[in-house]
């Protein structure tokens, strides 16, 4: 029964950390705060003003998220310490690997609720846009940029987010030039804005009949989605609108018509579009969030003339530049250049296994040693 008390001890040294994140959180007060929202979402006016009422129907939801998780997680600790004390008072050592296994799966959960409490960004807790690109290489790099949207929509999809495709370029013989993709979900760009730079694969070319390894890159730009809550002061004669006939997958309604947007903010020359939607009006929404996204950050850093301070799309796509190597051959490895972390089960992360390297940045970004920006 000596690995049993072994746990049990390591498990009582975890309480300090597990009373600290209930602290960090502050979850009583974000209790106050759901009882003081549904007294109010109670009141018989309350859906009169709609915008408003969806605001904190969806604050509810976002505080009582934080609680149940951290109560799951509260009411599991209780429950190991319960099991390991019915097995010593029963003298049952085969509770032991059941035992052992739910405690590895309460550590993992109590860190990453730990990492939540380190998004403090402005915009941390916002939906993340997501703009990939292919850079030089034709079909290959195509191929990959396409690959890579398919793992932060895996990714995605593991932790409960939903995905909207707003813009999508195809490929000329396979993947795709560029495409957008929304990811909605409480702290999506907290944890994505980790991804944003180069990323660079190196394998045998599925398209290369003489079988040769080829290095290609693509490049993905990460911006919160801003609500209407922030308000940027755009003057409709600084825009350019073009409509244009979807290209994209989507099926045969939107490639019919003219409701594909396309925006040119003049002073600054960023461009955004988006197709996917089945109407002009809504493709025309999710654009004007995607140009109001990309002037906050200019606006953040004070650099309103300079377009070149935005950060992902105008970086070269090349050598030099990748924050992440992904090797296919001769070996299999994902390695971050920032943080050093790395993976060797490169399947695992192809299909969405990345938090490895989201947690390790944001532990390095909390420590100092990263730059608030991507190198």
């Amino acid at each position: 029964m000596l690995l049993l008390e072994e746990l049990r001890l390591e498990l009582e040294n975890l309480k300090p950390q597990l009373d600290d994140l209930y602290n960090v959180l502050e979850i009583e007060k974000a209790k106050e705060e759901i009882t003081e929202l549904h007294d109010r979402a109670s009141m018989p006016n309350f859906w009169d003003d709609l915008e408003n009422s969806q605001k904190i129907m969806q604050r509810i939801r976002q505080l009582e998220t934080k609680v149940e998780h951290f109560q799951k997680l509260s009411a599991k600790f209780d429950d190991l310490l319960a099991m390991i004390e019915l097995a010593n008072e029963e003298n049952d050592e085969s509770l032991l690997p059941e035992i052992s296994d739910d405690a590895e799966k309460f550590k993992k959960e109590l860190e990453a609720q730990k990492l939540t409490t380190l998004l403090t960004g402005e915009y941390d807790s916002k939906n993340a846009i997501l703009t990939f690109h292919a850079g030089a290489g034709g079909t290959e790099a195509q191929d990959w940029a396409e690959m890579l949207c398919r793992m932060y929509c895996r990714w995605a999809e593991k932790h409960g987010f939903s995905v909207k495709t707003l813009d999508y370029l195809d490929g000329e013989e396979a993947g795709l030039k560029s495409a957008s993709i929304l990811i909605e979900g409480e702290n999506a760009y907290g944890f994505l804005k980790s991804e944003h730079g180069v990323h660079r694969l190196v394998r045998i070319s599925p398209f290369d009949s003489s079988g040769r390894r080829h290095t290609s890159f693509a490049s993905i730009e990460v911006m919160p989605e801003i609500d209407d809550s922030i308000n940027v002061d755009i003057r409709p004669e600084d825009l350019e609108v073009d409509t244009y006939r979807s290209s994209g997958a989507g099926g045969q309604h939107i490639n019919k018509t003219e409701s594909a947007i396309r925006i040119t903010h003049i002073p600054t020359g960023i461009v955004v579009s988006c197709q996917t939607q089945r109407s002009q009006h809504q493709n025309r929404e999710y654009a004007m969030k995607m140009l109001i996204s990309k002037l906050i950050e200019i606006k953040e850093r004070e650099h309103l003339d300079k377009i070149s301070d935005i950060k992902g799309v105008q970086k070269e796509i090349a050598w030099g530049a990748q924050i992440r190597s992904y090797v296919f051959m001769p070996y299999t490895l994902a390695k971050d250049h920032r943080t050093g972390f790395e993976n060797g089960n490169i399947d695992a992360v192809m299909d969405g296994e990345i938090d490895g390297f989201i947690n390790a940045y944001l532990v390095a970004l909390s420590q100092g040693r990263l730059q608030t920006e991507n190198q």
